[in-house]
């Protein structure tokens, strides 16, 4: 075998499997001594990577020497909103006490957090998932770290990342299609933060499935704070102005359990003359509210079970591939949409 990549170009390990005719996991785990590659195979990888003259970068260096059994967990959301879950699924896919997990949280802090990622790094984890508090970008940590790394829920800055974070646009459309298939046309909208990518794409989600359906919101969406008082003051804006709204939807479940206590306060009924729908289906709020709230699930677990088979393939040699990945979310209807039979 010889190496016909050029002068000066670097061989990968890609290289080693395309010249030993077997894919780049395979090359990784004969080159690692792995059990589960049969010897004729892991021979001609050895071949292979020997005629090459391979020589494993930092990354390569790392997965070569064999797993430490431990990923690493930076996150700044450890009050568990969104960390919480992502966790949970996350810990489903590396297996009960299969893998060790340590969790840092930076709270947002960039000095925090590189002293957390040296941290971890000295630990020899063999990967990093990355959990931020909200869907904004949020500044990579850079490509010359010597183990992979994924994004969860707030997706680096570097397109040359590899980022998972929920559909948020996709929620905002299902949310105003679910009301329009209820009969309403009549919708308005109060949501949270407006510099809030997740507030902007939920609004976009909405308009899009309101003009596809002929119609526009009722009055202009209100935008000011995640909390229940906020969805007090704005309904009670909405209803005081546009006595004929039919259905509000709510940029969070905070907001849409301040929506029906306001509701009440009018002597509106919910859901017969005015549907209210969330969004997070947080389910100690929606299961609480009276009556129980309909929402849109950000299938968090999902993300986070998807983002650690991320990590593992990226240890096992695979190219776990680059850029942002809106992963979908799902409609969860409870009483406040539609009435009990």
């Amino acid at each position: 075998m010889s190496n016909n990549e050029g002068p000066g170009r670097t061989v990968t390990l890609s290289d080693v499997a395309r010249s030993a005719g077997v894919s780049i996991a395979t090359a990784s785990k004969a080159l690692n001594g792995r059990e589960d590659v049969a010897p004729a195979t892991r021979a001609r990888v050895l071949e292979a990577a020997d005629a090459l003259a391979f020589t494993p970068n930092p990354m390569a260096r790392g997965l070569l020497a064999g797993r430490t059994g431990t990923v690493g967990v930076l996150t700044s959301d450890l009050e568990g909103r969104f960390m919480i879950p992502i966790l949970m699924g996350a810990e489903d896919a590396f297996g009960a006490g299969q893998v060790n997990v340590f969790l840092c949280d930076a709270r947002g802090d960039a000095i925090r957090e590189q002293h957390h990622l040296k941290a971890l790094l000295s630990r020899r984890v063999d990967g990093i998932i990355v959990v931020g508090r909200q869907t904004d970008p949020r500044p990579s940590l850079g490509q010359d770290l010597p183990v992979p790394v994924v994004y969860a829920y707030s997706p680096s800055d570097d397109p040359r990342d590899l980022s998972l974070t929920p559909d948020n646009y996709a929620g905002g459309r299902l949310a105003v299609e679910h009301l329009i298939s209820c009969g309403r046309t009549r919708i308005a909208h109060i949501s949270g933060d407006p510099s809030y990518a997740a507030a902007q794409d939920r609004l976009a989600g909405a308009h899009a499935a309101l003009a596809r359906a002929g119609l526009e919101l009722v009055g202009e969406p209100m935008f000011s704070m995640w909390t229940e008082h906020w969805g007090r003051d704005a309904a009670a804006m909405v209803l005081q102005r546009h006595p004929d709204v039919d259905a509000i939807f709510c940029g969070s479940d905070q907001i849409a359990r301040g929506v029906l206590d306001t509701a009440r306060d009018f002597g509106r009924t919910v859901p017969d003359d005015l549907a209210v729908i969330g969004y997070d289906n947080w389910e100690v709020l929606a299961r609480n509210s009276r009556p129980e709230l309909t929402s849109i699930d950000a299938n968090l677990q999902q993300l986070g079970r998807q983002a650690a088979q991320r990590v593992f393939d990226a240890i096992d040699g695979v190219d776990i591939g680059e850029g942002t990945y809106h992963l979908p979310v799902r409609l969860v209807i409870r009483g406040s949409t539609i009435a009990r039979q």
